[in-house]
């Protein structure tokens, strides 16, 4: 799509913020109002649409798709968003380990990953089985009660940057963590690639895997951004 505006800027409007294009209300593709809770993420939005050149390039609008998924998924819809999220808890990345054939993995696994499960059981009160290999083994249904009733507190734009943080860790307890504010960004990305990465230490950089790692970076870091600029 071609750019067909020349300015980009927010304005406050009640108790939120909204954006603007050329003095024009900004709507969603449900035809919502694109309008913030805060005027650092309406900031931050107004800004990508301010960076557009000729044409409009949705994939550099990181913000602006997550406020969109905002409102016209999670507050449409919340509890699919909610059970979508919940579904990681039992299926969690961390819970799974290599098998008996790879004891170096193993110990790498566990000095990296068990920590975050230790923060997750004394936080929430929770237990969780550990699987080695790749075979599904459910995780306790007082964990997956727990950590849904968690999400439930959560604010509307915070469900839609869990949504896209778990997705992109396939892990609910790094997700929470994130939004506890109990480890950074930067802390976490090695940790969630720690298999790709131990294959690269044992086999070589891929270039194509290395790419598409760091694309979902971006995504992560953008979603991070997002969640903090929700609530500040």
């Amino acid at each position: 799509m071609k750019r067909f505006y020349k300015n980009a800027a927010f304005e406050p409007v009640a108790d939120r913020f909204a954006i603007y294009l050329d003095g024009r209300s900004v709507k969603t593709p449900a035809r919502n109002p694109l309008s913030l809770p805060t005027r650092k993420l309406a900031q931050a939005v107004a800004a990508e649409w301010e960076a557009q050149g000729e044409e409009i390039d949705p994939q550099s609008m990181p913000l602006t798709r997550l406020s969109e998924g905002a409102l016209d998924q999670v507050v449409t819809d919340r509890q699919r968003i909610v059970s979508r999220v919940a579904a990681f808890a039992d299926s969690d990345m961390l819970c799974y380990r290599a098998d008996e054939t790879q004891p170096a993995l193993i110990e790498r696994q566990i000095a990296e990953w068990d920590p975050l499960l230790d923060w997750a059981r004394a936080r929430y009160d929770v237990s969780f089985r550990l699987v080695h290999g790749v075979m599904h083994k459910p995780q306790p249904e007082s964990t997956i009660l727990r950590l849904t009733e968690t999400m439930d507190t959560q604010d509307n734009f915070a469900l839609a940057a869990m949504l896209s943080l778990a997705g992109l860790a396939g892990s609910l307890v790094i997700t929470l963590a994130i939004v506890e504010g109990a480890y950074d960004v930067q802390t976490l990305w090695p940790i969630i690639n720690l298999e790709e990465l131990w294959q690269e230490q044992q086999w070589g950089r891929d270039d194509l895997a290395a790419t598409a790692r760091g694309i979902k970076q971006v995504e992560f870091e953008a979603s991070a951004r997002f969640l903090e600029l929700s609530r500040t």
